[in-house]
């Protein structure tokens, strides 16, 4: 199996386990015994159903992959936790996180927007105790830069008119792997 296969295959038999779904758990490879951060983001008929995640790598990829399913199907606060007849309409997608790195700009909105990199980057916004993030994968449905950072800015519970003057931004890049 190669490694996202891996990654896919733990966060399905940790949310079956958890639901009382018997399902092994495939052999980890070394490279999933290593520190990594993850996020995995459950739908159902194209329409999210949970995504919780790790924007810093500080426990073993697998383990990561495992806990952040358990999270994104049981845990989200935007959804009620996954039901057992729910397990086999969810799709899984496990998206492994580059460490994020601050993004030099004027501390403008304007600066902020000129700084991103549409379709590339993940962004982590960070204004007071205001925190959010968008994955890359985002911008599919949020192409604007001004838009897209308004919806995270209203992810973190700001008003998304404004750009609050702490705000700073870091960028990371993923590799993701989605069921068929």
């Amino acid at each position: 199996m190669d490694h996202g296969t891996i990654l896919l295959a733990i966060a399905r038999s940790t949310i079956a386990n958890e639901l009382g779904v018997h399902a092994p758990m495939p052999a980890r490879d070394d490279a999933l015994r290593k520190p990594g951060a993850s996020f995995v983001s459950l739908s159902i008929d194209g329409k999210l159903r949970g995504c919780i995640g790790t924007l810093r790598a500080y426990r073993d990829l697998g383990d990561d992959v495992a806990e952040n399913a358990i999270a994104a199907a049981f845990q989200d606060p935007r959804f009620g936790p996954l039901q057992r007849s729910e397990l086999d309409q969810i799709r899984i997608e496990v998206s492994e996180l580059t460490e994020p790195k601050a993004i030099g700009y004027d501390g403008t909105r304007a600066g902020a927007i000129a700084a991103l990199r549409p379709g590339v980057d993940g962004v982590v916004l960070h204004a007071g105790r205001h925190r959010a993030t968008f994955l890359p994968q985002v911008w599919q449905s949020l192409p604007d830069p001004n838009q897209f950072l308004s919806h995270l800015l209203a992810k973190a519970g700001l008003d998304p008119n404004t750009w609050p003057a702490d705000t700073t931004l870091e960028r990371y890049g993923v590799s993701s792997w989605q069921e068929p």
